[in-house]
């Protein structure tokens, strides 16, 4: 679907821009244009003076005034709006017999020319046509003919071909008309051909490379869309799969705190159900196992045996009376005995674990400078189990 969009884009494209190959649709040297820049030029003028701006216009040989050498210098700034300013110097020779200011010319006379004027270039309207460069043009200026000094104002039409951004030809004819004919000036034409240099060159792109642009632009565009639009649909994937994902992992990790805690609390159930069943007690100075005491470790090995998993770890205990050596001694009797009787019901040696502690642990203050009654005594002659493992 996406192809086919991109597709239409391009026919859409190809009705609103004129036809470029594959191979055009890049930008390259031959889509930039001279938009600005100062030129010199070099080259010959012919003047025709024959008192009437139109007649005898092709009558070169006997109205057309030129010298066998350059004769004609100009200078100009011309700008990216097609406007161009110059100024223009000339110099001429009116040929013995040809008519000026209305009047046969009876020997050879000087012309001299300096003008100013503005111009402006058509490619603006009609468009870049590359190596055609046409212009019109107004200005003022004076000239020095027939030893006559006068103002004039003028009115150009020309064109330049170029061969290279820098080198060209221009050809050009103006027209010149006395600013004052009240001392015999008349109007006349000058026409121009020479060679042109530019040079401050400013380059932007012609039409035909702003439309290349423009298409480029847009299927670029284009492309980024369609790219945005997979990067989209894959970031909702990657949103969805990491949607999934957690919910995976929440469950999962709901799972494993449902599982954590029934085993604390099974933990917490077995550890309770140890701690009502009591410590096993021991008489004074003896490390034999009572009646009372064989119920509470039948009762343990029961469990042991209903809970497979189920480990214990066995510490014994003296009260504080008598040395401490002999009670370390004894504690571990008491020790040793409890678990032989746990190993005498049946259960496996791997699920116990002993420690003798002597005195070192006393459940209340009846230490060696304290005087405490047979019964607080006998509190801290005991044995005691704690769970390992289950």
């Amino acid at each position: 679907m996406k192809t086919f969009n991109f597709l239409i884009l391009l026919v859409l494209i190809g009705l609103s821009f004129p036809a470029f190959a594959q191979d055009d649709l890049q930008i390259t040297a031959k889509d930039s244009i001279v938009q600005s820049s100062w030129m010199i030029g070099v080259g010959f003028n012919a003047v025709d003076d024959a008192g009437n701006v139109f007649d005898g216009f092709f009558n070169i040989t006997d109205e057309w005034n030129m010298v066998p050498f350059p004769s004609r210098v100009s200078i100009g700034r011309y700008f990216k709006n097609g406007l161009g300013v110059e100024a223009i110097g000339t110099y001429n020779t009116y040929q013995k017999g040809n008519t000026i200011d209305n009047r046969v010319n009876s020997e050879s006379i000087d012309y001299y020319g300096l003008d100013a004027r503005i111009t402006y270039d058509l490619n603006k309207i009609i468009g870049q046509t590359g190596w055609f460069d046409p212009y019109v043009g107004i200005g003022a200026g004076y000239t020095d003919a027939d030893n006559l000094g006068r103002g004039t104002y003028n009115a150009v039409v020309g064109f330049r071909t170029w061969f290279s951004d820098r080198w060209g030809l221009d050809f050009s004819s103006s027209g010149k008309w006395a600013m004052s004919q009240s001392d015999g000036a008349s109007n006349h034409i000058q026409h121009a051909a020479g060679v042109v240099y530019q040079f401050g060159i400013e380059k932007g792109l012609s039409k035909r490379g702003e439309e290349k642009l423009e298409l480029l632009a847009a299927i670029e565009k284009e492309k980024q869309r369609q790219m945005d639009s997979i990067a989209e649909v894959n970031r909702l994937k990657d949103e969805a799969l990491l949607a999934e994902r957690l919910e995976k992992e929440t469950a999962l990790a709901a799972a494993e705190k449902a599982k954590l805690d029934a085993l604390i609390k099974r933990k917490d159930d077995i550890r309770s159900r140890i701690d009502n069943l009591g410590y096993v007690y021991f008489d004074f100075n003896s490390s034999k196992i009572n009646k009372k005491s064989k119920t509470i470790i039948d009762s343990l090995a029961m469990m042991l045996e209903e809970i497979p998993t189920l480990k214990l770890k066995i510490t014994s205990h003296t009260d504080a009376r008598g040395a401490s050596k002999y009670n370390d001694w004894l504690s571990q009797r008491r020790v040793d005995n409890t678990k032989a009787y746990l190993l005498g019901t049946g259960t496996a040696a791997s699920k116990l674990l002993t420690e003798a502690y002597g005195e070192r642990k006393l459940l209340n203050e009846c230490d060696d400078t304290t005087y405490c009654s047979e019964e607080k005594h006998a509190l801290n002659r005991r044995s005691e189990f704690i769970i390992t493992d289950f």
